[in-house]
Formats: C-alpha cells, structure tokens, sequence
C-alpha cells in the first residue's frame, strides 16, 4: 500500500464487531471474539460499552497498524461505522489528534438530509448513519481534527436489484471537495458463513470499479479521485 501512498489516504479500519481482538477483553468479549454489530449497537447506544477496554483495544490496532505500515494512518474509521458511537468516537478523535500532528482525519457519515432524501437508496440506514455521524463530525471539528465532507454509498448488499452502475451515480450526486463514497472491493476467501454478509458483493463492486464505466461516471460529474 505504501507504492500508492501518495495517491490515496491509506487509513486504520477498526473493527469492534464479529472479529477476534488483538487482546484480552474480559468484559467486551470473553470468548476471544467481538460482539456482533446489534449487540455492539445496543450497548452503544445506551452508553453500556466498556470504554476502558475499547480503548485499549484499539490502542493495539493502531500499534500494529504502524508497526506493519511503518507511519501513522492517513485517517481513522470503524467497521460498521463503530467509530461513530458514544464513547468510542471521543476515543477515536482523541487518538487521531495524539498520532497524527493534527493531519490523521476521521471518517464522518453526516450527509445533508436532502441530500440523502433525493438519492434514494437506502434512506433509513443512510439517515442512521448520518445522525451518527453528526455528532462525530462535531467532536472532531472541536479538536481541530479534519474530517470528510458528506458521506454515501449505503446500500442493501443482499437484496439491492438496482445496477451498479446506477447506485454509484446516486452515490455522487451532490458530491462536493472531501466527500467520500463507501465501497467495499475485495475478493472472495474462504471466511465462514455468517462472519461477513459482504461476499458476493465485494467482487462485483470490484468488476464495477475496474471497468471503464466508473472513471467514466466520474468525468461526466467532472469529480477526480484522490487523498482528502
């Protein structure tokens, strides 16, 4: 990843759901592996997460993530969009600000309502991210931490009918300086059933993002890729 370092933001993408911890977690997770993502939600959402564990956790990942890199991320976010949540997110911006030098940003999901309203696809888990992302973003711009500019690319994985070529062209609507679009490109392993509902999407999203039809859509909305 460091051959593309300059090109775009290379960035650590916590993960507090459904993985195995880097550490011991007595209280978060006992059994050597996270939560899932409603329990995880659950807890977080009624302020009932172990902080002092997260943090530390988290702590580890970060450590690993440099001593494989050899630098700090570009950027800090969470799988399943954990970095959002209360408790975790003060912890997040905190760390960015201490590794950083105040250039490592952190991953909002605010994105005007309008906005979401006329793209039109998945309306209800884009507005819950959102409302997430809100206060993320507010911590953040307090600390003087950067943080992108409006966020997209929710979807149902498992049942959307729609093209991709049509979701990513709502996913750009609007699109303005620092805006990101969540994608999920990758190949299929043997991971095993249950872990990830992301597997047969992963490669056809990847199809989408190599073929002439993405940088195609992106000149026609007159947007260019590259680091925040």
């Amino acid at each position: 990843l460091k051959a593309v370092a300059g090109e775009a933001d290379i960035g650590l993408h916590a993960p507090l759901t459904d993985q195995r911890p880097l550490g011991s977690m007595t209280f978060f997770a006992p059994d050597g592996r996270f939560p899932a993502m409603a329990a995880v939600y659950k807890a977080g959402l009624s302020h009932r997460l172990p902080l002092d564990e997260i943090r530390s956790e988290i702590e580890r990942q970060m450590a690993a993530f440099i001593d494989h890199y050899g630098s700090a991320p570009s950027h800090i976010d969470g799988h399943h969009h954990i970095q959002q949540l209360p408790g975790v997110r003060d912890i997040v911006v905190e760390i960015a600000g201490r590794i950083g030098g105040g250039r490592t940003w952190v991953r909002s999901g605010r994105e005007d309502l309008r906005v979401i309203l006329e793209r039109g696809v998945a309306t209800s888990k884009a507005l819950f991210i959102a409302m997430l992302g809100r206060s993320m973003r507010l911590r953040a711009q307090r600390r003087g931490i950067p943080v992108n500019k409006g966020f997209s690319g929710a979807y149902d994985f498992l049942h959307e009918a729609r093209p991709l070529d049509e979701l990513f062209n709502r996913f750009i609507l609007r699109a303005g300086d620092n805006m990101l679009v969540m994608c999920h490109p990758g190949y299929i392993d043997d991971m095993p059933d249950g872990l990830d509902i992301m597997t047969a999407p992963r490669e056809a999203e990847l199809r989408y993002l190599m073929s002439d039809a993405w940088p195609a859509l992106l000149e026609r909305a007159d947007l260019e890729l590259g680091p925040l």
